[in-house]
């Protein structure tokens, strides 16, 4: 396939370590499957996965950060929880802002950007995401589209306003937590 053997051998590892990740990455939302459906977090699970970008992995993520969204009166608080709010550096009169606060799980954060990256495409229902994705009630239906209309014009405009793609995508996860927020009230714990 290459001309150099020391080509087709890098080659062949790479392609070896992805195979092996993406094997890991099935067996590991599988065992969130299997641990998941008796548990109350089911039916949460099952609506949060209709966003696109979330999937068994995001959603187990975020549900094991959150626990109970009730905790939450508005979806500011989940956001600055998930340290996505925008920070601030005020002495005196003067106030300059910041990047995200970053507080709360990195790692939370860190899949919440991936599922936030996805929204860069075009809004469709694919169908990749026919076949993934659980079935839902019509009204979690309806956000998950007005979910991918909007955060995909959040995008798009702030990529046109010249902010770099890592600032987009963090605006983004900022308002995929409201998303997931508003569902987290609409499907109760234990439902």
């Amino acid at each position: 396939m290459f001309a150099h053997p020391a080509q087709q051998i890098a080659f062949q590892t790479y392609l070896n370590a992805l195979e092996h990740n993406e094997a890991r990455k099935a067996g590991i939302e599988q065992q969130i499957r299997e641990v998941i459906t008796d548990s109350p977090w089911a039916k949460q699970m099952q609506a949060l996965q209709a966003l696109k970008g979330v999937g068994p992995i995001v959603a187990a993520t975020v549900l094991a950060e959150v626990g109970d969204f009730s905790r939450f009166a508005h979806p500011r608080q989940l956001v600055a929880y998930f340290g996505l709010a925008p920070g601030e550096h005020s002495s005196g009169g003067t106030v300059r802002p910041r990047g995200i606060t970053k507080a709360g799980s990195s790692i939370a954060r860190a899949v919440l950007c991936e599922a936030a990256w996805t929204y860069r495409t075009t809004p469709k229902v694919g169908q990749w995401m026919k076949e993934r994705c659980p079935p839902v009630s019509q009204d979690i239906a309806a956000l998950a589209w007005k979910a991918q209309l909007r955060l995909h014009k959040t995008y798009r405009k702030l990529t046109a306003r010249g902010k770099r793609s890592v600032v987009a995508t963090a605006a983004v996860a900022r308002e995929l937590l409201g998303f997931i927020w508003s569902i987290g009230q609409r499907v109760p714990l234990g439902a």
